[in-house]
Formats: structure tokens, C-alpha cells, sequence
């Protein structure tokens, strides 16, 4: 006989704590509609032959696929977004040092000027650096008055151009997140590698540089994923002379009405991107495991 049924009293039964699923369905169901159902539309559309989307097929697929001129879009797109990640690296570490050994009280005015242009439209930054990159712009006219150009140079409509504006515009998704890893470096790690005689430089690569690694992949990872889908900038900056995997979709979507064929570019654009991103966090994840290993 149970112990319930000797005394006569049933035990309340526990309650099973709810399950991690379904705390994560709301979200789950959110996600599928906004950006799921859309993708899966897209793939569908994709299949057809024809921009009255009636003839389903993988004409459009072979048509883009089979043209030489896709792949150097393709390149151009990835290398934008390369030589962007270079060039914010190149410029952001300095930038994060410097942060590094600012008092507090700077520290927290660096912040505020590293977050400012993010409250700015980025249409109204692309459109600024018109008026810095222009035949007599900024650069120009004082690039003149030192005597180092005999002519304007041109930087508009060019890969030149394009590329120092990104960097601009997307600086701070580079910045925030390595500051925010390198802020939480031990400071005695710098005063012991100088300790045991390491210069500067040889602390930079062999201290501070691997111990940041997380910081720079994750923006590496914005940086790169953000310029390479800059349809504002590439369009203002670099306009029709530079052709890349946005303005190709806006062209074939909205100029020529072949959603198909902008599907198929739409999904190129995802899987290359995808294809790179996921490669910087495995190489990511190496160094991170090299470092703490």
C-alpha cells in the first residue's frame, strides 16, 4: 500500500519546470515569419525562367551562373568588403590603444565620439563625404595648398573613395567591440611583459593582439558583413561605374523588374557572405583556442 493510500492525503504532484523550448518559441515563431517565410519566398522565386514568374525552371540560375561577369561581381563584392576590414583594423588598433591608456574621464569622450555617428542616418555620412572626397573637396583643396597634387585627384565613382568612406562609416562596429575585450585586459600584463624585457611592438603581437582576438573577429565580422551590403554607400560613393551585388539586385528588381534573376543574385549575395563570416569565426575560434590553450 502507498504512503497516499495509508494516510489518506494525496501528495500534490510537482509541476514540470517549463521547458527551454518553450520559452524560445515566441522568438522561434518571430524569426520564422520575419526573416524565414521571406527567405523561403525567395528561394521559390528564384525557380522560375521568366520575370512573370510562370515558367518554373533554373534558367535564371544558369544565366547568371554562366555568365564570367557574375563571378567578377561577385569578387569585386567580397574583395570591398576585405580591403574595408584592412583598412578599419589598420586604423582601429591604434585608435583602441589609445583608449586604452586615456584617463576615465577621456575614455568616456572617446566613447561618446566613437558612438555619435551612429546616431547619424548613414545616408547623411555617405553624402558628407561628397562634399570631403569631391574634385574640390576637402582633400583635394588641401592636398593642392601643400603643393603635393598639381591636379585634383579623383576620388568619387572610384574603389579609392569608396573605401575610405566606409571605413569611416563603419569604424565604430570595429571599435566597440574590441574595446570592449580590451578593456577587460589585465593592465599587469603589459607591465610584465616589459618586465621581462619585450619592447612595445613584441608586447603589441604577443600580448595584447591574441588576448583581443575575440574582439577583432567580432569586428571583423560586422564590418565585413555590413560594407559588403552597403547599398547606400557603394551607390552615393561609388555610383554605376562600380558594380556590385546590391546595386545589381536594385538594378534587376526595380529597373528591370526581373525578380527572378534578382533572387538568384539576392541568394549569392547571402551565401558569400555567409561563406566569409562563417570563415572568420573559425578562424576566430582557432586563434581563441590557440590563445587560452
Amino acid at each position: 500500500m502507498t504512503p497516499e493510500r495509508a494516510t489518506g492525503v494525496a501528495r500534490p504532484r510537482r509541476k514540470l519546470p517549463l521547458a527551454e523550448w518553450q520559452l524560445a518559441l515566441p522568438l522561434a515563431l518571430a524569426f520564422a515569419s520575419i526573416f524565414l517565410a521571406p527567405l523561403v519566398m525567395l528561394v521559390g522565386v528564384s525557380f522560375f525562367n521568366d520575370d512573370k514568374i510562370t515558367q518554373p525552371g533554373i534558367g535564371q540560375w544558369v544565366k547568371f551562373l554562366g555568365d564570367p561577369f557574375s563571378y567578377k561581381v561577385i569578387a569585386d563584392t567580397m574583395l570591398l568588403g576585405i580591403k574595408t576590414v584592412c583598412a578599419t583594423i589598420v586604423i582601429g588598433y591604434p585608435l583602441a590603444l589609445i583608449y586604452l591608456d586615456a584617463s576615465p574621464r577621456l575614455q568616456k569622450v572617446l566613447i561618446f565620439i566613437i558612438v555619435m555617428p551612429l546616431l547619424l542616418s548613414v545616408v547623411v555620412r555617405t553624402f558628407a563625404w561628397i562634399v570631403v572626397l569631391g574634385r574640390e573637396g576637402v582633400v583635394n583643396t588641401l592636398l593642392l595648398q601643400l603643393g603635393i597634387i598639381s591636379e585634383p585627384l579623383r576620388l568619387l565613382q572610384t574603389e579609392l573613395g569608396l573605401v575610405i568612406s566606409l571605413t569611416q562609416i563603419e569604424m565604430p562596429l570595429m571599435l566597440l567591440p574590441l574595446i570592449s575585450v580590451m578593456s577587460r585586459l589585465d593592465p599587469n600584463l603589459r607591465d610584465a611583459s616589459s618586465a621581462l624585457g619585450a619592447s612595445r611592438w613584441r608586447t603589441l603581437f604577443k600580448v595584447i593582439v591574441p588576448l583581443s582576438m575575440p574582439g577583432l573577429v567580432a569586428g571583423c565580422l560586422l564590418v565585413f558583413a555590413s560594407s559588403t551590403t552597403a547599398f547606400i554607400s557603394q551607390t552615393v560613393i561609388g555610383g554605376v561605374r562600380l558594380i556590385y551585388l546590391p546595386l545589381l539586385i536594385w538594378q534587376q528588381s526595380l529597373v528591370v523588374f526581373n525578380w527572378p534573376f534578382a533572387a538568384v543574385v539576392s541568394l549569392t549575395l547571402l551565401v558569400s557572405v555567409l561563406t566569409v563570416v562563417s570563415a572568420l569565426s573559425y578562424l576566430g575560434r582557432r586563434s581563441g583556442g590557440y590563445v587560452h590553450g
